[in-house]
C-alpha cells in the first residue's frame, strides 16, 4: 500500500525541480489545484517577500480562464495568501515580464 503524504505547496512552490500543479486549500478546506507560472521576490534584506504566480487549473469564480493569481509566500509562517494590493501585483508582474525579456534575450 502506497503511503499518502500530504505536499507541501510551500516545498513545492520553492522547489526549483518540481513540475508538478500545486493544490491549496481555501477556508472551507475546498482544494483548488494551480499550475506554478514564476516565484518573483520583491524588496530587499529582511523586507525581501516572495510571491508566486499561479495559474487555475479549474476555473474559479471571478477569475478569466487565462488570468494568473499572485499569491504571498511567508515561509516563517508556512503561509500562502492570496494577494489584494494592486500596487504589489503591479509589481510582481513587472518583474515577471522583465524575466520574460532577459530568457528571450539569453535564448536568442
Amino acid at each position: 500500500m502506497k503511503e499518502n503524504k500530504e505536499l507541501n505547496p510551500i516545498k513545492q512552490i520553492l522547489d526549483e525541480n518540481n513540475v508538478d500543479n500545486i493544490t491549496l486549500y481555501n477556508e472551507a478546506n475546498e482544494p483548488f489545484e494551480f499550475e506554478q507560472i514564476a516565484i518573483i521576490p520583491l524588496g530587499e534584506g529582511d523586507e525581501q517577500k516572495l510571491y508566486a504566480i499561479l495559474l487555475p487549473v479549474t476555473p474559479l469564480a471571478g477569475i478569466e480562464e487565462d488570468e494568473a493569481v499572485v499569491f504571498e509566500v511567508n515561509e516563517d509562517e508556512n503561509s500562502i495568501k492570496n494577494c489584494e494590493d494592486e500596487t504589489i501585483i503591479d509589481k510582481v508582474l513587472v518583474e515577471y515580464e522583465k524575466l520574460l525579456a532577459e530568457n528571450d534575450k539569453s535564448g536568442e
